[in-house]
Order: structure tokens, then sequence, then C-alpha cells
């Protein structure tokens, strides 16, 4: 602590040292100083009286010494030129940046005119009104000083509402001022969505202390490094910013020579199609992403689902410490081509990312890299992002950005088209419309809007219903299940596409309609229905022949996003051209157009000309080669006949071995001698 704030702390001022105004010749009031005498004992000098002594120690205290003479003298001058050319703006500083003074008026007015000599200390006080930090008063009466760096448990309580809303869901007010596809740092942490439900302590633990002796790493939005994961060095990827156009960044990411050969050691490891092999090349590169990716698949499927998720992560920090630095994750103005294999490991490991997310109960987390995915390529979304993004919108309670979303993409994209924001904008204007704290207009016009949108979808898509209330557990009534507009005949006559899209939106959210105040508002709208298609509307005619024109082939990017989403209805529902072709978890139908920047070299072996021994052994041994790999050059034909023999020599063992483990069964005997013998 500096010795300006021990004597402040003792109740010294800051002349007693140095010499004062008075030994410099410059008191403005000599006569009064001599009445005054010598100055007073230090315990009976009158000071403003402070309820907290350490209110006196400025924010920024860093000086050892002392002010000079000179410099209290050009402090007091500046400050005699301040308050005679502008009073009424010393008045508004007064109140705004004062001490907290706890004396009455009288005392106030009595210390200014009778320390005239204290000058330098209202000096001080001038310097402190600039670094003075906001106060708040206790109910004790005792000031507290707020902390700049506040603790994020406090933020998120002051920021997140009582009705369990951030505040841009709550009258559009602040999200409308911002891109639609805008994304917040502080919401792809998945730690604060998780504190908000259940608090700090429970989510943190004992983390806190453990923080403070890891080893440095670096800092990044998209994942937080774990101590348990290998130390991270660069792994040959870059990321380039190709061009700039109407605003919008375009980048890429590259891959070096050193990656170049470890994706070719790593494709040679999904071929032999043993896991095995790509746990060694991750020892080797522990930050491989492919090779992430794919191991994360396997363990998932083997149900080790906090091993799959660690595996994402790691993908996606080694992909973050790649980022260009005029790349951005939240300005939704940086594009990413889908059509480059080196980007494409980026929007599957976001994707996987986001769906764990979803199961681990962080629906707002998953939102907002949901609409990351969407902002690095809005036109082609190539993963399809739009099929869930109304889910998890719902599951968040951010009904405002859903009904934005519908209203400003409508028109050039066609949202209605699609049975999921068919059903899912009017359920959202509907949970507005149950919002008490919205004014009752507001309200009212959500139920119109609501009822009028719910109506739409359900003369659109007929097929869904039936297979909702049946998920919902829901006996529909009489005129209902037995009308043919919702029977069996909707679900039939529908193309395999449409089938496949309204599959895949019940079989995703149906526990949204479980509620019984919804089903107490779908069954009115239902019957409606009815009577406009007994009325024979032609608006029940007109999208019935859209149905027919409509939905005859899905595209490229809805069969991706139905496998990597694994939902099963609508799995069940991909055509045949789709699960007959092999389908890898790194790159899953990778697009027909695609932009190779680099080729893989050709196989030295060539399995075509192996003899069918060879094939067969390679079939029970997939690292067995009886050729070696034969080189037909000059030079290499005696390490090819060496190879040829270590071959057979190894067809040889491995015959031994399997001979040495047949074992056969005795048939079983019969105890009695005479017996023919025969076998039951």
């Amino acid at each position: 602590m500096s010795r300006r704030a021990l004597r402040r702390l003792r109740g010294e001022q800051r002349g007693q040292e140095g010499p004062g105004l008075g030994q410099l010749g410059i008191n403005p009031d000599p006569e009064r100083a001599r009445e005054a005498g010598p100055p007073p004992p230090l315990g009976d000098r009158p000071h403003a009286a402070v309820s907290n002594r350490f209110e006196l120690i400025p924010a920024e205290e860093s000086e050892d010494e002392p002010l000079t003479g000179e410099e209290r003298v050009d402090t007091w001058l500046s400050e005699q030129d301040t308050t005679g050319g502008n009073k009424e703006g010393n008045k508004g500083r007064n109140k705004e940046g004062a001490v907290a003074e706890d004396t009455d008026d009288g005392q106030r007015e009595g210390e200014e005119a009778e320390q005239p000599d204290q000058m330098p200390a209202s000096s001080n006080k001038s310097r402190k009104k600039k670094k003075k930090r906001k106060t708040k008063k206790t109910s004790a009466g005792d000031t507290v000083e707020d902390n700049d760096l506040e603790d994020i448990d406090s933020l998120l309580e002051r920021l997140e509402d009582p009705s369990g809303l951030s505040p841009q869901s709550q009258g559009g007010f602040i999200a409308d001022s911002r891109p639609l596809l805008y994304v917040e740092h502080r919401n792809l942490n998945p730690e604060n969505e998780l504190k908000r439900y259940f608090g700090a302590r429970a989510v943190l633990g004992d983390q806190r202390p453990r923080q403070r002796q890891r080893q440095y790493v670096r800092s990044t939005w998209l994942t937080a490094p774990k101590n348990t994961w290998p130390r991270y060095s660069k792994t040959g990827i870059a990321m380039r910013l190709l061009d700039t156009r109407r605003g919008v960044q375009h980048f890429t990411f590259e891959h070096h020579r050193e990656y170049q050969q470890l994706q070719f050691k790593f494709l040679d490891a999904v071929e032999s199609m043993d896991p095995n092999n790509i746990v060694l090349l991750l020892q080797m590169s522990p930050y491989h992403v492919d090779s992430l990716l794919q191991l994360s698949d396997v363990c998932r499927m083997e149900e080790d689902q906090e091993m799959a998720r660690d595996l994402i992560e790691r993908a996606l920090y080694s992909l973050e410490c790649a980022f260009h630095p005029v790349f951005s994750l939240t300005s939704g103005t940086c594009r990413l081509d889908y059509r480059r294999p080196e980007n494409r490991a980026f929007f599957l490991a976001l994707f996987k990312h986001l769906m764990f997310l979803e199961k681990r109960g962080c629906p707002r987390t998953a939102l907002e890299f949901c609409k990351l995915i969407l902002s690095l390529d809005p036109e082609n979304d190539p993963l399809c992002v739009l099929l869930l993004i109304d889910f998890l919108s719902l599951r968040a309670r951010e009904y405002t950005f859903l009904t934005r979303l519908f209203q400003e993409w409508e028109s050039h994209r066609n949202l209605s088209q699609l049975p999921n924001f068919a059903f899912s904008v009017p359920l959202a204007y509907f949970f507005l419309s149950q919002q008490e704290e919205r004014p009752e207009l507001e309200r009212s016009q959500a139920r119109e809007r609501a009822a009028r949108l719910i109506q739409l979808a359900l003369v659109m898509f007929p097929s869904v219903l039936m297979p909702l209330l049946d998920h919902c557990s829901v006996q529909p009534d009489a005129r209902v299940a037995s009308h043919p507009f919702f029977g069996l005949n909707a679900q039939i006559s529908q193309s395999p596409a449409l089938n496949q899209l309204t599959s895949l939106y019940v079989g995703r959210t149906h526990t949204l309609w479980k509620d019984p105040a919804v089903m107490a508002w779908l069954e009115p709208q239902t019957h409606e229905v009815l009577r406009m298609v007994e009325a024979r509307d032609p608006l029940v005619q007109e999208a019935e022949q859209k149905r027919k024109i409509r939905y005859q082939s899905a595209p490229r990017n809805i069969y991706r996003h139905v496998i990597l989403s694994e939902m099963k209805e609508a799995t069940a529902a991909l055509p045949l051209e789709v699960t007959s072709q092999p389908v890898m978890g790194f790159d899953p139908l990778p697009p027909l157009d695609s932009i190779i920047s680099y080729t893989r070299p050709e196989r030295t072996s060539h399995p075509s000309n192996e003899s069918t021994l060879s094939l067969f052994f390679r079939s029970l041994l997939p690292n067995f080669n009886l050729q070696g790999d034969i080189r037909h050059d000059g030079d290499d034909e005696a390490g090819a006949g060496q190879d040829l023999n270590q071959g057979v020599n190894r067809l040889m063992a491995a015959m031994r071995d399997m001979l040495a483990n047949i074992q056969f069964q005795e048939p079983p005997r019969d105890d009695n001698p005479e017996g023919d013998g025969d076998w039951d």
C-alpha cells in the first residue's frame, strides 16, 4: 500500500510533510490563516465524517511518493480557474461525484470557511471524482464499492427475468435492433445456462480452486479446454480469407502438407474398419479433427456419451485455435463454403455438439450454436438446421426470435411450406398469448395469429394431426377420428419426401404439444378446419394441389440432416439411393459439386490382382497382405521377394494358430453297450 493511502487511513492531510501553501506564499486569505493559528492536533482536525475509511483510498492508487509543493500549487490554481469559470458545472459534479458525506450542511459550510489551507485536499477530491467507482448504500447505511469484475452469477441473475425469459425475448425491442442471426458469446457456454437452472455452486462445485492451478491454455468461446486433454500444438490447419463481397467475408480452412498426410492415414484407418487404428492415429496427433469426429460416433454407439461429447469438444477447440484473426462468431457476416471438404468438419462438429447440448438439457445454448451454423451459410443451409431451429426456439422459450425469423424469411424462403414452421410458429404465438406480463392488446393479437396459422397448417399438412395425437397419447373425438381428411388416407397419399418431413417433426417436437392447455387450444381449431373442408373452401383445394406438385424429392441437405439427427421415424423413410451407399460420420453425403483442393494418392497395392486365397484371408484379417506390397522396380526385386516370403510365413503361422484352436465336440455316448449306436 502506498504512503498516500496510509496517510489517509490515519486521517492526515496531504500537505503535512511537504511545504504548505502558506510557506509558498500563495495563501489566498492570510488574515484568516493567522486568526486560525497553528493547525490543530491530528485527532482534533475537522474533516468530513466518513463512515467507511477505505473510501479515502483512490481506485487507481499507484504512486509511492507524495505530491510535491509545485504539483499541489498547480492543482490548486487549476481548481481556482475551474471554480471561478463554471460554478454551475461544479455544483453538478459535486452532486454526482461527491464522497459519502454524513454530516449536515452547516458543518460542511463551517469547514469550508475555517480551513482555507485544506484546498489541496479539495483538489484531491476533484481527482477522486474522475476515478471513483459507483457506490451503493446498504440497509445499515454503510457504503460498499461495486466490483467492476462482478461475479458472472450475479450478472446472470440480473439479466434473467423471473418469468424464465431472457430480455431479448420480451417485447422484441432488443432483438429487433440487432441482426437476426446475432450470436452472443455468453450464450455459447452451457455452464451459464446450467447456473440459471441449478445455481453456480451445484454446477461448478470444487472447480474454482482447481482453475488457479491449471496451466495456461488459450481462451476460446466454443468450448472450455480441460486439464485431461493433451497439450495442444499446431495441427497444420489454418484459415484464409478468400474475399469480401457486400460486407460479407468468405473464409475457408486449409490443410498444410503435414495435415494432408494425416488425412491420408485417417482414410486408410477408416477403410480398415478397425477403430483401434483411429485410436493409434489420435495418439500420434491428438487434435486430428476427422479422427475425433469418427471416434466420437464409435463411442456414442458403444453408449459412452461422456467420451463422445469430450471428443467433439476437443475437435471444436482444435478448429477454433486455427481461426483467422478477422473471423467473427457473433457478427453473422462470416461465411464458409460446405462444398470444400476442409470446411465440413467445422459444420459437423458444431452440429454434433449442438445435439449433445440439447440432450444435456441446455436448449438455449443449443439454439445459439444452431444460429451460428445457419449464419455460416444461410443461403444453402448444408445441414438444414432450419428443420431444427424451431424446436430449439420453443424449448428455450425464445418465441419472439422464432416469430421474427418467420416474418423476415417467409417472403424469400417460403418457411410456411415446411411442416415444422407451419406448426411451430402458431404454437409460439399461442405461448406468447399466455404470458400475463404482456399487454392485453398484444396477447389478443397473438391469439388471433395463432388461430389463423394453425388452421392453415392443418389444411396444408393434414397428415401431421393423427400421428401427433398418437405420440401425445391423446384420443381424438369421434368426428375427427372418422373424418377422411385426417384419416389414414392422408398419410398414404402423400409423397415420401413429405412423409419424411412430417415424421421428423412429429418425432422431434411431440413433447411440446402434450401440454393440456395446448390440446385445449388445438381442438376447436381442428373442428374449424373440418368445417372448411365440408364447406369446400377453395383454400383446401389449393393446398391439395400444392402437395401433389411439390415435395416430389427431398434435397440432399435434408437427407444429411436426417442422418445426423438419427430420428427413427425419419430414418426409416430414407430412400434406397441414400441407404444403399456407405455413410461416414466424418463426411455424410458429401455434395456432388465439391471443390477439391488436394486428392489422395493412389494406393500401391492392387487387391483386384490378388488370389482368391489372399482375398479370403484378407476378409478374416483386414491387415493381412499376402503380396506384401510388391514393387515392380528392378532395384527392388530382392526386397519384393523377401516381402513375399514373409507374407507366406505369416500365412502359415495364421493357419497353424487356427488349426491349433480348433476343437471337435465329441458325440454323446449311450451307456447301453448293446445299442445300435445311433444318435438321438
